[in-house]
């Protein structure tokens, strides 16, 4: 072993490096059951949860938490020698799920360290890489200013199965505003004409919402604006942390921190926050506008969770270029990017400025 003394030599779960009884294969973890199951001969095993254990996430303090640092991995990485044939496998230091390259055992590493936290829950897959491939190919479908060419060819190569990390934060607001609110009417001038006019009144006050699980990705690694198309998630439905769920899939550990994090929804909930007062006014005052409304929001009863959630991720080529799409393994909501038909998107624009010159010169001529 002194040969390893300057090698970042991590262990694997041992609850994932076990065999089937019956065929000695790896068993992985079956979106379609919720448990673990062998894909040689269907052997299924249940994931074992202790009956006085939390059944999910717990709500944790955010003021308690003792790591709240982002971590840049840099360059780093970890080597996990596979307990079943003695392979050495080398890999980045967010990674902490994978699958031994030359035997195929499942290699779920610790997913803490003394620096950072270990993941509170987990929601499982529930969309198989079969569905997520028939799921790619109906959004593809649906991609009308996508060539008909790339449509009907593209077949995307093999699925990878993915845990991203994520921070869910809670938190009581109380908000104070102040802002103008609008209310349309109609004026008629000495000519018989009639017009709009908006007259403003000026409004304050205060407004209280509760903030249920706003997620925040804890990586930069991916492309933000595929996952945020992929939202929502069902977080509330999520299970607690066991090595089982992520068995047979990557899994990854966060990067931005729990500080930053919050500084990240904060800033989502601000842009929440402002629309649902604006239409809070509008509904009180029987309003048709808002206009320069200013808002000042206290925080309290700060709690979060810190989750994986998973995604199928695969990609297609089409003209030389790659495109990706990721697929929500939950909800199986697809997302992705697709090559532009600039014949389709010129033709579309035409026809909508001559429906738009119709409609003008049928209202001119009544």
């Amino acid at each position: 072993m002194d040969d390893y003394k300057d090698i970042n030599i991590v262990d694997t779960k041992e609850e994932t490096d076990r065999k089937c009884p019956q065929c000695g294969g790896v068993m992985d973890f079956d979106p379609a059951t919720g448990s673990l199951k062998c894909p040689y001969c269907d052997y299924e095993e249940a994931i074992q949860i202790q009956k006085d254990a939390p059944q999910k996430a717990e709500e944790l303090d955010f003021f308690a938490a003792e790591h709240t640092a982002s971590e840049d991995w840099g360059a780093e990485t970890k080597t996990v020698l596979c307990k079943a044939c003695g392979a050495e496998s080398i890999y980045d230091a967010l990674q902490t799920s994978a699958v031994c390259p030359f035997c195929g055992s499942n290699q779920v590493m610790e997913a803490n360290d003394q620096d950072t936290m270990a993941p509170g829950g987990v929601v499982p897959f529930c969309i198989s890489d079969e569905q997520a491939s028939t799921l790619f190919k109906k959004w593809i479908k649906r991609k009308w200013f996508c060539p008909k060419l790339a449509r009907d060819s593209a077949k995307p190569k093999r699925f990878k199965g993915i845990y991203l990390p994520y921070w869910t934060f809670d938190s009581d607001t109380c908000s104070s505003y102040h802002g103008q609110y609008g209310i349309r009417h109609l004026i008629e001038d000495e000519s018989g004409e009639t017009r709009t006019e908006t007259n403003w009144y000026n409004t304050s006050g205060t407004y209280n919402e509760f903030i249920n699980d706003e997620l925040v990705l804890a990586s930069r690694n991916h492309d933000m604006s595929i996952l945020q198309k992929l939202e929502p998630f069902d977080t509330e439905n999520n299970k607690t942390y066991k090595p089982e769920y992520i068995a047979g899939f990557v899994a990854e550990r966060y990067s931005i921190g729990l500080k930053d994090a919050w500084s990240y929804a904060m800033a989502s909930i601000k842009e929440k926050l402002a629309r649902n007062i604006s239409d809070y006014i509008r509904h009180e005052n029987a309003a048709d506008s808002v206009r320069s409304l200013s808002v000042r929001t206290d925080y309290s009863n700060i709690t979060y969770k810190y989750l994986l959630l998973p995604i199928w991720i695969s990609n297609f080529k089409y003209k030389d270029k790659v495109y990706q799409f990721m697929v929500n393994g939950q909800t199986g909501k697809v997302a992705g990017r697709t090559p532009l038909s600039i014949p389709k998107i010129i033709l579309t624009t035409l026809i909508i400025l001559i429906a738009l010159g119709l409609f003008c010169y049928i209202k001119v001529m009544q």
